[in-house]
C-alpha cells in the first residue's frame, strides 16, 4: 500500500473549500466555495503544495481524499448525530451565543460537548496524518479549538497556528462555559493565535491569566506547567481586493447593476443590506430604523427603497428559525403599510447569490447598511468598498463590527441606538457626493493595502516568528509583529 502524501502546509477548517453539486446527469461534482478564506488560502498554496482538512458538508462516510486546483483535500466524516451535536449544538448554540455577547441565551449540554471533543480529535488525527515533519499547521475558527493541543501532543515537531474568525468574549462571558479550561488548554497547544481585533487577543490573554492562573506578559501566555510561550495577536482578515475590483469593472457587471436599478423603478436612493440570516447581524434593528423613517415621512418609496439579502443559515437551530419568522413578519408589515403597487418599501431576498450578482448589487447600491450587533470582522463592508471602483456609494457601519476598527471613513453607528441609526442613514443619503467620494477613496486605499493575501502572509509570518517577539524596527518604532504593520513578514519574504 503506497504511503499517504504529506505536506509542509496543512489547513484545517470545519468545511472543505469545495461543495458537492449535483450535475443535470445526476453525477456529483465539486465546486470551489466562494468564501474569503478559500481565496486567501489559494494565494498561499499557489507556490507550495498544501493539504486542507475539513468536512465535505454531507452527513455520513467521508469521500476518499482527492485533489482540487492543486490542493490535497482530506475529508473528515461527520455522522448526522455529530452534525446535530458538534456543529448545530455546541458550535452554534453554545459557543456562538457566548462569543457574541449572549444576544440570545446559550445552551449547555454535556452530550454536545462530548461530540465536540470527539470531532476535534478526528480532525486532529487527520491533520497529523497529512502533516510533513516540521510542517506549518493552520487551524481555523471556533469549531476546532481543541485541535491545537491534540496535534501538539501527537506531533511536537510541527508549528501550529489558530485563527479566530469571530469575536473572543470578555472573561466574564467566557467563564460561563462549563468547559472553559479545556477550551483554553486546547488553544494553548498553538504557537500563535490570531484574532480579528486587539481586544479579542487581550480577552484571550486575560482569560488565561484569570481562569488558568497562567503567567502572561503583554501578548504572550506561558503555558502552565511548562516554559513554553504562546503569542496572541490581532491579524484582521480581509477580502480579495484585486479580484472584486476586476469583477466590478466588467461591462456585464456594470450592465447588470443598471438593470437592477431599473427593475426597482430607478429609485433616487437604493439602500442595501447583505447578511447571513443571523441574530448577530442587527437586521431587526435596521428594519426598525427604516420603518420609523418611513413612518415619519422622511424617506419613502418609490424615491427610496431597501433591498435586504438574507442568506439562509443554520435553519435547524431554533433561534434561527424564530429570527427568520420575525424578519419576514416585519418585512410584510413594512410593505403592507408603505409599499405601493410595483414599488415595495423592502425587497427581501432569502437565498444566496453568486459572486457576480453580489458585485452588481454592491455597484447599484447608494447606501450599504452593515449594522451588526457584534461581528468578528464583517467582510461585506470590505467587499462593498472593493467593488466601488467608481468611488460611489456610502457605507453605514456598526461600531461593533471588527471592520469598524480599520474602516474609519464610514458613517459609523451604534445599532442599539435606533434614533442615532436613523440620523446616520439620513446623513449617508444627504452628505454631498464630493465628500462621499473622498471617504470612499480612503476606504479603498485601506482595503487594497490590507487585502486577503496580505492577511494570510502576515499570519504565516507571525506564526514563523512566534512566540518570541522580534527586536524593535528602528524605521517604524513598532515591534515586528505589532499592529498596524508586520514588516517582519516582508523581511521573511512572506508577502505574495
Amino acid at each position: 500500500m503506497p504511503a499517504r502524501p504529506t505536506f509542509d502546509l496543512v489547513v484545517a477548517a470545519n468545511r472543505l473549500p469545495v461543495d458537492q453539486v449535483a450535475r443535470p446527469d445526476g453525477d456529483i461534482e465539486w465546486q470551489r466555495s466562494p468564501g474569503g478564506l478559500v481565496t486567501a488560502m489559494e494565494s498561499v498554496m499557489h507556490d507550495q503544495a498544501g493539504a486542507w482538512v475539513g468536512w465535505a458538508g454531507e452527513a455520513g462516510a467521508a469521500p476518499a481524499p482527492f485533489e482540487d486546483s492543486g490542493i490535497y483535500l482530506r475529508p473528515v466524516a461527520l455522522s448526522a448525530e455529530e452534525v446535530r451535536d458538534y456543529y448545530e449544538g455546541f458550535s452554534n448554540d453554545t459557543l456562538w451565543p457566548i462569543y457574541h455577547d449572549v444576544i440570545v441565551p446559550a445552551s449547555f449540554h454535556r452530550e454536545w460537548w462530548s461530540a465536540y471533543e470527539k470531532v476535534n480529535r478526528r480532525f486532529a488525527e487527520a491533520v497529523v496524518e497529512v502533516a510533513a515533519p516540521g510542517a506549518r499547521v493552520w487551524i481555523q475558527d471556533y469549531q476546532l479549538q481543541l485541535v491545537p493541543a491534540l496535534v501538539r501532543e501527537a506531533r511536537p515537531d510541527v508549528r501550529i497556528g489558530w485563527f479566530d474568525h469571530i469575536p473572543f468574549p470578555p472573561v466574564g462571558l467566557f467563564a460561563q462555559l462549563p468547559w472553559r479550561l479545556q477550551l483554553l488548554e486546547g488553544l494553548l497547544g498553538a504557537d500563535f493565535l490570531g484574532f480579528q481585533r486587539r481586544a479579542d487577543a487581550q480577552n484571550f490573554v486575560r482569560a488565561c491569566r484569570e481562569l488558568l492562573n497562567a503567567k502572561t506578559q503583554r501578548d504572550t501566555v506561558t503555558v502552565p506547567g511548562s516554559d513554553r510561550r504562546v503569542r496572541a495577536s490581532a491579524v484582521p482578515i480581509s477580502v480579495d481586493f484585486a479580484g472584486l475590483d476586476e469583477l466590478a469593472r466588467r461591462p456585464e457587471t456594470i450592465a447588470r447593476s443598471r438593470e437592477i436599478r431599473t427593475s426597482l423603478g430607478d429609485p433616487k436612493v437604493l439602500m442595501l443590506g447583505v447578511d447571513r440570516l443571523d441574530y448577530t447581524k442587527g437586521i431587526q434593528h435596521r428594519l426598525k430604523a427604516y420603518h420609523e423613517l418611513l413612518d415619519e415621512h422622511r424617506i419613502g418609496p418609490p424615491e427610496v427603497t431597501l433591498v435586504q439579502v438574507a442568506t439562509p443559515s443554520r435553519e435547524r437551530v431554533e433561534a434561527y428559525r424564530t429570527l427568520r419568522d420575525e424578519i419576514e413578519q416585519t418585512v410584510g408589515r413594512i410593505n403592507g403599510e408603505f409599499g405601493q403597487i410595483g414599488a415595495p418599501a423592502v425587497h427581501y431576498l432569502h437565498h444566496s447569490h453568486p459572486r457576480e450578482e453580489m458585485a452588481a448589487l454592491y455597484l447599484a447600491a447608494d447606501v450599504m447598511l452593515v449594522t451588526p450587533l457584534r461581528d468578528g470582522m464583517n467582510l461585506v463592508a470590505k467587499e462593498y468598498v472593493a467593488c466601488r471602483y467608481d468611488l460611489g456609494g456610502a457605507l453605514v457601519l456598526s461600531e461593533f463590527a471588527g471592520a469598524w476598527h480599520e474602516l474609519h471613513q464610514t458613517f459609523a453607528c451604534n445599532p442599539h441606538d435606533i434614533e442615532g441609526l436613523k440620523q446616520t442613514i439620513l446623513r449617508a443619503i444627504t452628505t454631498p457626493d464630493k465628500e462621499k467620494r473622498r471617504m470612499m477613496r480612503a476606504l479603498r486605499r485601506r482595503v487594497a493595502d490590507h487585502d486577503v493575501q496580505r492577511w494570510a502572509a502576515r499570519f504565516l509570518g507571525a506564526l514563523d516568528i512566534a512566540p518570541e517577539r522580534p527586536s524593535l524596527d528602528p524605521s517604524t518604532g513598532h515591534h515586528h509583529g505589532d499592529e498596524p504593520d508586520m514588516r517582519s513578514n516582508e523581511a521573511r519574504g512572506m508577502t505574495q
